[in-house]
């Protein structure tokens, strides 16, 4: 079974395209992909990018996501070494980079830049992998 880690905007993009993640994968996230995908989907919302109605046909989707939940101490100590590693502001991305390290094979996002910034630190793959 090969193990992934989605970010929020990996989620929304699976939500929205209705994407069946393809037999032999699992999906991981942090903890923090729900209060992140509500977040994104809120502020589309305000920004008149899409309906109420379709923000929550596609929190509906994301939560119908086999998807395990992380959080645990040793996940946060890892993500504070990550962030603290490449110099980041935050430890949100950090999160996803060290479940990658502690638990999955490959990181999967559509944000090119926090590709490029931890390709040295984890395996980043397409989100076709799911497929």
């Amino acid at each position: 079974m090969t193990k992934y880690v989605i970010g929020p905007d990996v989620a929304i993009r699976l939500a929205h395209e209705q994407v069946v993640i393809g037999a032999g994968h699992q999906i991981l996230a942090p903890t923090l992909l729900r209060s992140q995908t509500l977040s994104l989907l809120y502020q589309a919302v305000r920004r008149g990018e899409m309906t109420k109605k379709d923000a929550e046909e596609r929190l509906t989707c994301i939560r119908g996501l086999r998807i395990r939940l992380l959080g645990d101490r040793v996940l946060q100590s890892v993500a504070w070494k990550v962030a603290d590693q490449l110099g980041w502001p935050d430890t949100s991305d950090a999160e996803y980079v060290a479940l990658t390290q502690l638990q999955a094979d490959a990181l999967i996002t559509l944000d090119g830049q926090l590709a490029d910034a931890v390709k040295k630190l984890v395996t980043v793959a397409p989100i076709d992998a799911l497929s």
